[in-house]
């Protein structure tokens, strides 16, 4: 089985600040894989150069087996249809309705009829449960919960093998997070997507990840399941994971006594 993502001796320098230093990191087909680090830490840098809108000062970033940096702008483009992208805040365009917002990337393709597009719409409206009637709407007149769904929509209406999530669950209500985390979970499954997403939330976290890489110091210093990743002994693991808060995130998926009596 090939990896889905290969980031290999990666540097990143601004200046003479560094901010990666050597990283290695292999996503597998199906994983869910988070970044998590601290303020500065380049897990978002990190997430841009997958995505080939930053490049690093060294090293290679293979997505599908193909790099992004140094291809031709044709091939990059073809494995960008591949992958779809969720952003913290939806970034809707304000001056589409929702129907127009997800179409936009079948449109852009300009290889599908209308009824084509309406049908996939549709489809995507339904799988991210908002109703159909929602469809002509502005994103002004949404709640944050549905502009969340509706931007899932839209990172989904090519069909991707591949999703970036950016803090997903950023701005929600705890009752709109946990039905979000949800969806996510249920779509990952039926869908068969790998998931790499950035995110503070440990609820979020702990619920979908399958494999957590911790950035600190300019580097990777974990980069495995969630008991691995306690098991290291690092201030920001500690305050991070084995704090009050990452304590009550762990207890309320069951995880706590389990992982922290294997840790002792």
């Amino acid at each position: 089985m090939n990896p889905i993502i290969e980031v290999t001796g990666l540097w990143t320098r601004f200046g003479d600040h560094i901010v990666h230093q050597d990283l290695n990191l292999t996503v597998m087909p199906g994983e869910v894989v988070s970044l998590v680090g601290g303020s500065g830490s380049g897990k978002t840098t990190l997430m841009r150069q997958i995505l080939g809108l930053e490049q690093p000062t060294r090293g290679t970033v293979k997505v599908f087996g193909i790099p992004l940096h140094g291809s031709n702008a044709r091939m990059v483009q073809k494995i960008r249809k591949r992958w779809g992208v969720l952003f913290q805040q939806g970034a809707l365009y304000s001056a589409l309705s929702v129907f127009d917002n997800i179409a936009l990337p079948l449109r852009e393709l300009r290889a599908f009829d209308e009824d084509f597009v309406h049908d996939m719409v549709m489809l995507k409206l339904d799988m991210v449960d908002i109703e159909r009637r929602h469809a002509l709407k502005m994103p002004a007149d949404l709640s944050g919960g549905m502009i969340k769904r509706i931007a899932l929509a839209r990172a989904l209406v090519l069909e991707p093998e591949l999703v970036f999530l950016d803090e997903p669950t950023a701005g929600l209500d705890p009752d709109r997070s946990e039905s979000f985390v949800k969806l996510i979970r249920s779509l990952r499954r039926k869908l068969k997507l790998t998931v790499v997403m950035v995110t503070h939330d440990l609820d979020t976290l702990v619920s979908l990840a399958d494999k957590i890489a911790v950035l600190a110091e300019q580097k990777l210093i974990v980069y495995g399941t969630l008991k691995e990743a306690i098991a290291v002994e690092h201030p920001f693991i500690l305050n991070f994971f084995l704090g009050e808060r990452g304590l009550r995130a762990l207890s309320a998926v069951g995880a706590s006594v389990k992982l922290l009596s294997d840790k002792n």
